[in-house]
């Protein structure tokens, strides 16, 4: 008897987000894998370091910022932005089921009525899981990431989980740790009840 893939379903991502586990395909058409860093990178949402230039952006209110009003336009504008992308059909049908679930969530920036830049992820207790970002107007998605830090830290959420590390990240105050200390991150984090939206 030859064995069968389990389909994605929003369970069962949300039982691996709770192991630290996380799925991604490896291009648009390909199979879904699951994967575990070890580094991890991710922000305490307290200590994020945001640059003078973009913190004046933010006040210059440039665009207007909004949470969950197009969850599925985010997704698929992140899924566009190039043809290796990992956000395959499957990733945006189960992601569009934790957003129905309330476990999804994106922020978004928008001029002149026009959808130009947004992230999204999943929160689960104190945590959460960044999964990708995209911009149509420069400044927009960092805008959304200064938003979501915000928010983060209002609500009470004690880690921002960004997966892999870049040097972009870097500079905004992202850190490495190790998957032991990531679990223990997380079991704490799973603890608390925090509310996104």
């Amino acid at each position: 008897m030859r064995w069968r893939r389990p389909r994605l379903t929003a369970e069962l991502v949300l039982r691996a987000y709770a192991q630290g586990l996380f799925p991604m395909a490896r291009d648009r058409r390909g199979p879904i894998e699951w994967f575990r860093p070890d580094p991890r990178a991710v922000f305490d949402p307290h200590r994020v370091h945001l640059s003078r230039s973009l913190r004046r952006t933010v006040r210059r209110g440039l665009f207007d910022v909004r949470i969950n009003a197009d969850f599925a336009g985010v997704v698929a504008a992140c899924a566009d932005r190039d043809e290796d992308t990992w956000i395959s059909p499957e990733i945006e049908r189960v992601y569009g089921e934790l957003h129905a679930l309330g476990y999804a969530h994106s922020v978004e920036a928008y001029r002149d009525g026009a959808l130009v830049g947004g992230l999204y992820g999943v929160a689960l207790g104190g945590a959460f899981v960044g999964e990708s970002m995209f911009h149509r107007a420069t400044d927009a998605s960092k805008v959304c990431f200064a938003h979501l830090v915000e928010r983060l830290c209002a609500r009470g959420f004690i880690i921002l989980d960004t997966q892999f590390m870049t040097a972009h990240l870097a500079s905004l105050g992202a850190f490495y740790v190790s998957a032991a200390q990531y679990e223990a991150i997380l079991a704490e984090a799973l603890r608390l009840d925090c509310r996104f939206a």
